[in-house]
């Protein structure tokens, strides 16, 4: 009876199991599946998950829509590939900054580029080249600012998944430790001992190998294992060391953005002022004194210390006949600015400027970037009064013999045919003169043996008047507009420069004066700079280097020591694993066995 009865309860239940399969192919018919008996939703391959088929057989894809867009871009910035790739055009794009001038360094430098080059000037100059203002272009903050935002987006996620990994705890013993690239074993047999001995030995030895792996500066822990039935009862250790490795790689890159920021910073709040200074002159730390000025555009001109500097003496040290060099004959050991600082208390010292050996005061170094001469004219009218007498400072056109080139503006007290006129001298400088084979002038040594002024006079208007609206154009004090001018001596009208030595005084053209060519004496060209951020960046630039070391030279390595019971005694075995390149690893288990056993 038992038996009937359990046959009819089975036959009841495939009875039952073929009308729901039944009810299943006939819902497939219904909805068109019925040749693959597959439902609709079903995936075999053929197009990806997120494709779908219109009604044509044509495949299109979903619509990732603004936000999907952004999400994609972020995803795409943040990767480290990018941000190499923007650290790479970031060192790129500094190469014009190196091969033209620029003008918060080398204004004057940029004067004569344009001056050389006129028309290839303009393309450079214009935007968005901007080949002589590189590091505040547009391109350039561009690059910075994302690579600035892709360093940021890279290395906050990593220090928090690093946190998590520093506060928890070394991986569990791996079962085979044979498979380990650095493994080792040795086994301490004792035959007689009870299987509590051993068990003791055994704990023991991996409470050793605890202690010693601590001392080596590895995070440890014992672990137990309970037999099995597959697996006989374990104690062992885990150690990892090497975390220092991805701290030194998250330090490289945190300091990399203290870089940009700590620059950031410094290009908003930073000044930059250059100064030129006639031996005897002196200039007072304030906005409207210098030449030529830089600064961001949060600067506040109140915020420059006040002082006031005064250059007393310019030394040359050349080489001579006495060092017995002729090769370098003339060219230049040393400069030096000597030069009376005063400060807002009344204290006054008197300092040396050297070259890269900056003066620095209450954090605002002062370099000395240039030197020359500044020949010192006098222009009288046909009466005899002085309209002008100044030293001004002529431009080096090169360096070893210091031939330079100069312009002199006299806009007031002179006459010509009766009618007032202005008046412009363009000549060169020559401190030590020679002449040519071809006749022209030029100078074989940079000290005064020779010194020679000549100089092409024109007539007419500066273009330094106010025009019919009151607009004032202005100008460089280095460049003459002869535009509105009538040349009257030179070689391009074939009429003979004026030429003089120190103590001469020739007549200028058409009576309208004379001029006199009274000393030679040399000027200094000083650069003061102030940067809030500057220490910040040397900081950066030290944690970025010490980053960089810790993550090449730290080795990330896990290490292993279990011991199990034998029937004869206990196996004892070591193994590690690197991660990374790691050619020490064999090495290390064969002397952390070593050590191990002098210790049991």
């Amino acid at each position: 009876m038992a038996r009937s009865s359990e046959s009819h309860e089975t036959e009841r239940d495939g009875a039952k199991a073929e009308k729901v399969k039944a009810e299943r192919v006939k819902r497939a018919k219904s909805s068109g599946t019925a040749a693959t008996g597959r439902p609709e939703d079903y995936d075999d391959g053929t197009l990806g998950a997120s494709d779908a088929v219109d009604g044509r057989g044509k495949v299109t894809s979903p619509e990732l829509g603004l936000r999907g867009y952004l999400r994609w871009f972020w995803r795409q910035l943040t990767s480290m590939r990018v941000a190499l790739i923007l650290l790479l055009l970031l060192a790129v794009a500094t190469i014009p900054g190196s091969l033209v001038p620029q003008r918060g360094a080398d204004p004057n430098g940029v004067l004569q580029y344009q001056q050389d080059h006129p028309d290839l000037f303009k393309v450079l100059d214009a935007f968005p080249i901007q080949a002589f203002d590189v590091y505040s272009s547009v391109w350039f903050s561009a690059i910075y600012l994302l690579l600035f935002v892709s360093l940021i987006g890279c290395v906050l996620p990593r220090i928090a998944h690093h946190w998590k990994a520093l506060r928890g705890k070394p991986p569990r013993t791996p079962a085979r430790l044979q498979r380990m690239a650095g493994y080792a074993e040795q086994r301490i047999s004792n035959p007689s001992a009870s299987a509590e001995e051993r068990e003791a030995f055994a704990e023991r030895a991996i409470l050793e190998a605890h202690t010693l792996l601590r001392s080596q500066h590895y995070r440890a822990e014992v672990q137990h294992v309970k037999a099995s039935k597959h697996r006989a009862a374990e104690v062992s250790v885990s150690a990892e060391r090497g975390y220092l490795r991805e701290t030194g790689n998250l330090l490289f890159h945190i300091a990399l953005v203290g870089v940009l920021l700590s620059v950031a910073i410094g290009g908003l709040f930073s000044f930059n002022g250059q100064r030129v200074l006639v031996v005897g002159e002196s200039f007072f730390n304030q906005l409207i004194d210098y030449d030529s000025a830089n600064s961001g555009t949060y600067f506040d001109p109140s915020t420059l210390e006040p002082f006031a500097m005064t250059l007393d003496k310019f030394d040359v040290d050349y080489v001579t006949e006495q060092d017995g060099n002729e090769v370098a004959l003339g060219q230049v050991k040393e400069y030096r600015a000597h030069v009376t600082l005063e400060t807002p208390d009344g204290e006054t010292r008197e300092e040396v400027i050297r070259v890269n050996h900056p003066l620095r005061v209450h954090g605002s170094p002062v370099y000395l970037i240039a030197n020359g001469y500044a020949p010192t004219v006098t222009v009288r009218n046909a009466e005899g009064t002085v309209v002008y007498s100044e030293s001004m400072p002529f431009i080096p056109q090169e360096n070893l013999n210091l031939t330079s080139l100069g312009v002199i503006k006299v806009p007031y007290g002179l006459s010509r045919d009766g009618e007032p006129t202005q008046l412009g001298l363009r000549g060169f400088f020559y401190p030590t003169q020679a002449e040519l084979e071809t006749g022209a002038f030029t100078s074989v040594y940079p000290d005064l043996k020779n010194p020679v002024l000549t100089l092409d006079v024109f007539a007419g208007d500066l273009g330094i008047n106010a025009d019919a609206g009151g607009v004032v154009i202005p100008q460089s004090v280095y460049k003459l507009d002869t535009t509105g001018m009538e040349q009257l001596t030179g070689r391009a009208i074939d009429k003979e420069s004026l030429k003089l030595t120190i103590g001469d005084t020739v007549d200028l053209p058409d009576g309208m004066g004379t001029i006199s060519f009274d000393a030679a004496p040399r000027y200094a060209s000083f650069d003061v700079m102030r940067n809030p951020a500057q220490q910040w960046v040397l900081i950066s630039a030290l944690a970025a280097v010490l980053g960089l070391l810790s993550s090449l030279f730290v080795p990330r390595r896990r290490m292993w020591v279990k011991a199990m019971q034998t029937d004869d005694g206990v196996l004892l075995q070591y193994a590690a694993l690197a991660r990374g390149d790691d050619p020490t690893l064999e090495r290390a288990v064969e002397q952390l066995r070593e050590q191990h056993r002098e210790r049991l």
